[in-house]
């Protein structure tokens, strides 16, 4: 049985903490069994981990992602690169692909598929392991985890299963209701005894194959990567799940909760502040969340949220915190991004006019690391280094360079820095449009990843 976990997503609804580059599941806010503070992935690996799935475990992510990954769980924890985002019926085809024509698995192996943020308990992973029982049982070609609501969410969908008296260990789906009204939500729940659906697919890979060649895709996995950005964005529900005429599913009665919202986050943190800051005794229900190192005070103000970091500041009412992803600028290139070398994070930001533009990043690179190889077309970058010292390697010739250094780096040439020591740099660009997108860059270590 193989497992394949998705690490995607925009990163709008936990802002200002999550950006495009940290999305939720990298969020240290949670607290683990020994009182340390960790991530929703870096928990969800700790209990596939437990459960003895890990070693047969492979994460779909996006280019941004991969050093955020590799920082939490570790340089050898086994990745797929999507060339970009494409939603996560590509994604899994993706996997499936490399499991099939890289790895060699067989056709009757059971590939289970998951997203990597779930907040579940412990044995929400052994009732994991029955889904290959399940297909075997049932013949089905796709199986589904339906969860039992404890309330008539709205921000859920529902599988409704052909019989309501729940006799039979694995049942037959009827039909799906993607994010339903709450009274809709409440007569599905009493009347069809319809459950959560918890995104957890099941599939035999020789099925998934075949679905894809269907699709008009390539199934070896390096003709899908050549072709990858030309692949249309669609959903695994839309593509396979309502289109698949036999479905089977299974009932988890345990602790399921989607961590998608500050609401929902909060109740979950075990802590009600992190950094720099105080709450008043009078402040009931309230969470401070600060990344920066100005002080932030909360008087007065109960059941909401106060989050600080260099992507902005947000205060919102917990209920109203849902509404978040309405308001929010989807173009805002995030301020703070997690390498696996270490860590980039935005001062300032000027446009001078139309034609030039500044920005200024504080760098941190970790002592024996590299940066990314990077060349940009458009802008012109000075390097001031603050502290530590290094190698500067400017269009293949290399530099020493230590505190005080300056290192100008015109355009089209390009740049990487190893750090001796642990380093922090300064760095100035200008020019115009300045925008990550327009930036190439090659890493100098891929670990385990497959690309």
């Amino acid at each position: 049985m193989k497992i394949v976990l998705l690490s995607g997503g925009s990163g709008r609804r936990l802002w200002p903490l999550s950006n495009a580059a940290r999305s939720k599941q990298f969020l240290k806010i949670l607290r683990s069994p020994d009182g340390e503070m960790e991530s929703m992935v870096q928990r969800v690996w700790r209990q596939l981990s437990a459960a003895g799935l890990a070693d047969e475990c492979t994460i779909v992510t996006g280019p941004l992602q991969a050093d955020a990954i590799r920082r939490q769980l570790g340089d050898e924890v086994p990745l797929l690169i999507e060339p970009e985002g494409r939603d996560t019926y590509p994604a899994i085809a993706l996997a499936a692909a490399y499991l099939h024509s890289v790895r060699r698995s067989a056709a009757d192996e059971a590939v289970i598929v998951l997203p990597v943020d779930p907040y579940v308990d412990d044995p929400f992973f052994e009732k994991l392991k029955e889904l290959e029982t399940m297909l075997d049982q049932t013949s089905a070609d796709l199986g589904l985890v339906g969860v039992k609501p404890t309330y008539p969410s709205t921000k859920y969908g529902y599988i409704v299963p052909e019989a309501a008296d729940g006799s039979q260990a694995y049942d037959r789906v009827a039909s799906f209701h993607e994010k339903p009204a709450e009274a809709v939500a409440g007569r599905l729940i009493e009347e069809r005894q319809a459950l959560w659906n918890c995104g957890v697919f099941a599939f035999r890979l020789g099925y998934m194959a075949e679905r894809i060649r269907r699709s008009g895709m390539p199934v070896e996995y390096a003709k899908l990567v050549e072709e990858y950005r030309n692949l249309p964005k669609t959903s695994f529900d839309f593509e396979v799940a309502e289109t698949c005429g036999s479905i089977a599913m299974m009932v988890y009665d345990g602790y399921w909760k989607d961590l998608g919202t500050w609401n929902t986050l909060t109740e979950e943190m075990g802590v009600s502040q992190i950094g720099k800051g105080t709450v008043s005794p009078d402040s009931r229900n309230t969470h401070l969340i600060n990344e920066l190192h100005i002080p932030v005070t909360v008087l007065g103000l109960s059941n909401i949220v106060v989050a600080v970091s260099p992507d902005g500041i947000l205060v919102t009412d917990k209920e109203a915190s849902p509404r978040l992803k309405e308001v929010l600028d989807a173009g805002q290139s995030p301020m703070y991004v997690e390498y696996e070398w270490g860590t980039s994070r935005v001062l300032d930001y000027e446009r001078i006019d139309e034609n030039n533009e500044v920005i200024t990043k504080r760098l941190t690179i970790a002592a024996g690391m590299r940066t990314d190889t990077e060349c940009a077309p458009r802008r012109e970058k000075a390097w001031t280094i603050v502290s530590g010292s290094g190698e500067v390697l400017l269009n293949g010739a290399p530099q020493t360079v230590g505190r005080g250094s300056v290192i100008r780096i015109p355009a089209r040439q390009q740049i990487r820095f190893e750090a001796f020591e642990d380093s922090e740099l300064i760095e100035v660009q200008t020019g115009s449009p300045l925008r990550e997108e327009d930036v190439q860059r090659w890493s100098y270590t891929l670990g385990s990843a497959v690309i």
